[in-house]
């Protein structure tokens, strides 16, 4: 899919929500700068969260109490090593049966991260951006499919 700019972002990331219930696991790959974040906030905010969408880029974790789930967006950009998830509680957020987890650079976190059910990977397209998305699970195919 290509994105055209933010706010075809922003839009992508809301139509994933409206179709998205708990628990649910997306991973977010891509270089710096290629629209995860920018999803995200769309996401978030369809979800109904009125409030400033933070990076999680310096707290790895930022969490949104919702009507429909708890919505839990982690950003492993700064993860040196996998063993440092311990200390931030991915593990607990993504065993509970009321959550949903964006995960941003998944690959950082290789073997101690929930699998995910829909796989999301960004990249520049000109002055757009691409996206291919991948349902990983059975649920995540059936939101795939419906998108």
């Amino acid at each position: 899919m290509y994105l055209e700019n933010d706010t075809s972002t922003l839009e992508f990331g809301a139509s994933l929500a409206h179709l998205s219930h708990p628990p649910l696991v997306i991973y977010l790959r891509g270089d710096l700068g290629t629209g995860k974040t920018t999803f995200a906030r769309g996401f978030i905010r369809a979800l109904g969260h009125s409030g400033r969408v933070k990076s999680p880029t310096f707290s790895l974790q930022e969490s949104y109490v919702l009507e429909q789930a708890t919505l839990f967006h982690f950003d492993l950009y700064r993860i040196q090593d996998p063993g440092e998830l311990e200390f931030i509680g991915m593990r607990d957020a993504a065993g509970e049966a009321d959550t949903i987890c964006l995960i941003e650079w998944p690959e950082r976190g290789t073997g101690e991260i929930p699998e995910a059910d829909v796989e999301l990977a960004f990249r520049y397209a000109g002055e757009g951006r691409e996206v291919d998305s991948h349902g990983r699970s059975a649920k995540g195919r059936s939101v795939i499919k419906l998108l």
